[in-house]
């Protein structure tokens, strides 16, 4: 089979959770992006949210496109919700093969500066869900045969600038994705990382972000260019696409070269 004369990326009819999958308004972050994405490559998406309504409205997006989606709410903190959330795809879907990892939280400053509770909250979030999630989804991938899964990491972990934490957590993430790549491989699941630079998304502009920090973010781009959530979606369909069937354990950075480089200022 030549897969490059698919359209739909060897997709179709697959099984996506998306967790992080919803965002604020009409707005698209990374995880709606992927979600919509997936779904009109023909996949059929679980968008989780710890808001449903923001994974609902996601779902009204991809009304309409080949694939299809639900919507289910869930705090990926705790492992029955992250039980139920697979479950979820079982029961409507009757399979899961693409696993998302979307959900985190940013944090500033230096080991001097965090608390220890916001050291735990942040590893929580940022490492913890994807371990959570992971536990559960694989067993239904194997049951399958095979699977992929995309962790989202961020070039903090590659670049540290004032954000001890959440370097850290970022970090952590690449290096649970290269084991979980060594440990499921032989399952046929095929384990990735994407690392976002300064992207443009609902959690920055909700943020207060100005226009001069938003143009600074642009600058920090080799390309000149701002990037979108759309960029960072793209890239986790490619990494759960067949398309990638080759590929594993990689850290994929999507920054239009800001990484190159050194920091004009901070931006996350």
């Amino acid at each position: 089979m030549n897969l490059d004369t698919r359209d739909d990326w060897g997709l179709a009819g697959k099984v996506a959770i998306v967790t992080g999958g919803g965002a604020a308004g009409d707005g698209v972050g990374n995880g709606r992006a992927a979600a919509i994405l997936l779904a009109k490559a023909g996949a059929r998406v679980v968008v989780v949210d710890r808001e449903l309504a923001l994974a609902e409205h996601t779902v009204k997006t991809i009304a309409g496109l080949p694939g299809e989606a639900i919507a289910v709410q869930a705090d990926l903190t705790r492992s029955r919700d992250c039980a139920a959330m697979v479950e979820a795809a079982l029961d409507r879907f009757g399979r899961l093969d693409l696993l998302d990892n979307n959900v985190g939280i940013g944090s500033r400053g230096s080991v001097l500066d965090e608390t220890e509770e916001n050291w735990r909250r942040v590893m929580q979030v940022n490492v913890e869900t994807m371990f959570l999630a992971a536990k559960h989804a694989i067993p239904a991938m194997r049951r399958g045969g095979s699977g992929a899964i995309v962790n989202v990491s961020s070039i903090s972990a590659l670049r540290p600038r004032g954000l001890t934490l959440y370097s850290t957590s970022k970090g952590a993430v690449i290096a649970l994705t290269r084991a979980m790549a060594v440990d499921h491989g032989p399952d046929g699941i095929r384990v990735n990382c994407v690392a976002p630079g300064p992207v443009y998304t609902p959690m920055v502009y909700q943020g207060g972000m100005s226009e001069a920090a938003r143009d600074q973010r642009r600058k920090a781009s080799v390309l000149g260019i701002e990037g979108t959530g759309w960029d960072i979606g793209h890239a986790v369909r490619f990494l759960l696409s067949d398309l990638a069937r080759y590929v594993t354990g990689h850290v994929l950075v999507v920054d239009g070269g800001a990484t190159l480089r050194g920091p004009e200022r901070d931006y996350r």
